[in-house]
């Protein structure tokens, strides 16, 4: 093990930040310009990537590019898209090319630049607890310094007066595959690793992808435009009722609004637990334009006679998984409206079966006395993004993208992430830094009140007119 280096300075930090993922990267590029902050963030992977094992040829982000870090909050910032774009010399190309939704390549792209240039991103650096210290009134973050190879190189602990997690999701595989997934050789893999496997995908007989949302139909439209006509051999089934849109009317977006946030967070917890499931097509949909970009590629397949050799079918979960022969997999699977069963053999599988919060008990584990549960024992979060800690403890810990039970679906949507970072910011120095809006939906969710109209701007007077005497 090589010499450690200088530890960090015992003086506590004001803040400081697990993960660095896109929003714990927007809450750095707010707080980068406040010199009276002291930040760090910790990542114990050795630099920024988003979901790269995703970022498909063509595949776009399915939110605006004005959802990027900053703007949505703070307009004129160094760190917005538009900055990226011109300090790259791009800006009049994608000024010419028309695009309100950027490809993921591309905001990847932006992302890793932002990320480049804040001094407060310590990547290389694995968390590993948080403890309260009560004699200090601090909170004790202790983690692990990697090397070039991801192992241990030092260990080293930081003091700080506020924490804010932003630890992100973790691929979801359903129970019935879990063991396919964890054998050795086995061609069960999660979407998350797909750019990884494509290759020896598009060359195999047969594949089935599992997960009806948008990585899904990505997937599934990227297989099938590179597998010949008249022998595609893939299965797409997925849970959901039907191979939906995405809900993209204008009125049905502004459940992405901070209105409809703090409006959500007000409700009782079976209202929201009822609801987190019933708005599956706000955020489990798929774009139409890729929708459209399917059906567009299937019905080509038949333009001289014949159907494609594809099977897409909503409604059907997987109830069980195994080894077929040495090289194959069979899928038990069950319809769930007609409650019919069949079995499917297939020789891979891709699970684009979503994400999960990854759970945060490990981590605070130390905090665990603490804090303060929901009948669901789950973490209970204020409306500012505060874990509910008991009285004790004077430090605060806030979540980022980690409180869809307590704040929606609008949780994990990049659109949020500015508002979201600008909250944190203004309640942890209890100045209004980043002043947000008071209003931002036509739709007013609930009766508890009427609906804030902020006062109209007036217009300046009309300036008064000189007359010309005659002749000149």
């Amino acid at each position: 093990m090589s010499t450690p280096p200088r530890p960090e300075p015992d003086a506590p930090r004001d803040l400081v930040g697990i993960g660095i993922g896109p929003f714990n990267l927007s809450l750095a590029a707010l707080a980068h310009p406040l010199t009276e902050l002291d930040t760090v963030f910790y990542e114990q992977h050795p630099g920024f990537h988003w979901h790269p094992g995703l970022l498909i040829d063509g595949a776009r982000i399915q939110v605006p590019f004005l959802a990027d870090l900053v703007t949505l909050t703070d307009p004129a910032s160094r760190w917005s898209f538009l900055n990226y774009l011109k300090a790259r010399d791009r800006l009049f190309p994608f000024y010419f090319a028309e695009r309100f939704h950027i490809h993921r390549a591309e905001y990847d792209a932006y992302c890793r630049w932002v990320a480049e240039h804040l001094p407060a991103l310590h990547f290389r650096h694995q968390v590993d607890a948080v403890r309260w210290n009560p004699e200090r009134d601090l909170f004790e973050v202790d983690f692990t310094q990697l090397d070039t190879e991801g192992e241990a190189e030092a260990l080293g602990r930081t003091y700080a007066r506020n924490v804010v997690l932003g630890i992100g999701t973790e691929p979801h595989v359903p129970e019935p595959l879990r063991p396919l997934v964890d054998a050795p050789g086995v061609p069960v893999l999660h979407a998350a690793d797909y750019l990884d496997h494509r290759d020896a995908l598009r060359t195999a007989d047969h594949v089935t992808v599992v997960g009806s949302g948008q990585t899904g139909a990505e997937i599934f439209l990227d297989l099938l435009r590179h597998r010949p006509t008249g022998h595609e051999g893939l299965h797409w089934i997925g849970c959901t009722p039907a191979f939906a849109p995405m809900e993209y009317s204008k009125l049905g977006l502004e459940h992405f609004t901070p209105d409809y946030t703090r409006y959500f967070h007000g409700l009782t917890e079976p209202v929201r637990d009822q609801l987190v499931t019933a708005q599956w097509q706000l955020h489990k949909g798929i774009d139409a334009d890729t929708l459209t970009a399917i059906h567009d590629e299937l019905y080509r397949r038949t333009l001289h006679g014949g159907w494609p050799d594809t099977v897409l079918t909503p409604g059907v979960r997987v109830r069980t998984a195994g080894r077929l022969a040495t090289t194959k997999v069979e899928l038990h699977l069950e319809h769930i409206e007609q409650g019919t069963r069949s079995r499917l053999a297939t020789d891979a599988v891709v699970l684009a079966t979503g994400y999960r919060e990854r759970p945060l008990t490990t981590l605070l584990a130390g905090l665990d006395p603490y804090l303060r549960r929901d009948a669901g024992q789950r973490p209970r979060i204020d409306e500012h993004f505060r874990l509910a800690l008991a009285p004790s403890v004077t430090g605060t810990v806030y979540v980022q993208n980690a409180e869809r039970h307590t704040h929606g679906v609008g949780t994990p949507d990049l659109g949020l992430a500015a508002w979201r970072s600008a909250t944190i910011l203004n309640t942890l120095t209890g100045k209004e830094i980043y002043p947000l809006p008071g209003r931002t939906a036509f739709t007013t969710f609930g009766l508890d009140g009427h609906p804030h109209i902020p006062p109209a701007r007036r217009a300046p007077a009309a300036a008064t007119l000189t007359p010309l005497a005659d002749g000149r």
